[in-house]
């Protein structure tokens, strides 16, 4: 009886862990630490530059950046959870894309600087598949949360809610972008910023979804924008650490690359690829 039950505890373990662990998280997580090791490999002088700030001799522990390692370890849990190399090769590709363009925007215009003065640096712009990966994960476990609560409640979320939230949440984060922006009113590459955006809020495509994702990309937009603004690697021209646009901004560049993603989608279809592989990205819950 007791070898019956541990039997019984052990399978429901795998029964459980399977949906977390797939065979395609051991190719992603792989491919995530090569990544950073290539970029400390290659960019080894900045590296070695915050290495020299740590005692090795005495308490080391007080000058490691335990927030970065905590945003680290986030997302590396995170990317591993029901990977789909499928799904998420597609998230990859938009990610890089769609972070080139924004640092490029960015750094052109000056709204932000990095201190390496580089227009825009190079070895940032992997953070944004990254990102793309974890905050696909973020909005599924929130939907999937969602969806629990009401089964267990036996009640279910009006969707004129979250087409109320929707236009109250784009409405705002649209007029906060205008005032942030307005000093480069002058150039071009804003006015193709602000266009793509109103664009993007004027044609929703599923309001629950779409301010799901949002949320999720501002919560994990929080605590990259502070480490990145509190160490001074990047620097907003209005100084603050975040800026609350900024933080918010990661949130707009979520729904535009999960928007993008499904394009993407769509293309692949019209090659001859399997409707099996036209999931919807980021909705595999």
């Amino acid at each position: 009886m007791k070898d019956d039950s541990a039997q019984t505890r052990q399978s429901s373990f795998r029964d459980t862990l399977k949906p977390f662990w797939t065979r395609d998280s051991s190719i992603l997580l792989g491919g995530f630490l090569l990544t950073v090791f290539l970029i400390v490999y290659i960019w080894w002088p900045l590296a070695e530059e915050y290495l020299k700030y740590v005692d090795w001799s005495g308490a080391w522990w007080r000058y490691m950046d335990w927030l970065l390692l905590g945003i680290f370890g986030f997302m590396s849990l995170t990317i591993i959870a029901r990977a789909n190399l499928k799904t998420d090769l597609i998230i990859v590709f938009v990610g890089v894309c769609g972070g080139l363009a924004i640092e490029s925007w960015g750094t052109q215009t000056n709204l932000w600087h990095y201190y390496t003065a580089e227009r825009p640096p190079l070895w940032i712009i992997p953070a944004w598949p990254i990102a793309s990966l974890s905050i696909d994960r973020i909005t599924r476990f929130l939907n999937w949360t969602i969806n629990k609560a009401e089964q267990r409640l036996k009640f279910i979320i009006h969707p004129s809610s979250f087409i109320i939230f929707y236009w109250l949440t784009f409405a705002s984060f649209l007029t906060m972008m205008v005032i942030f922006v307005a000093p480069t009113f002058d150039k071009s590459f804003t006015w193709l910023a602000l266009i793509l955006s109103i664009l993007l809020i004027l044609t929703p495509m599923d309001h629950r979804f779409a301010v799901l994702t949002f949320i999720a990309g501002s919560a994990l937009g929080y605590y990259l924008e502070l480490w990145g603004t509190t160490r001074e690697c990047w620097t907003y021209y209005t100084f603050q650490t975040p800026p609350l646009f900024a933080v918010l901004a990661h949130g707009m560049a979520a729904v535009a690359f999960w928007r993008a993603g499904l394009m993407v989608k769509k293309l692949w279809g019209r090659f001859g690829f399997s409707k099996a592989d036209q999931i919807e990205v980021g909705q595999e819950a």
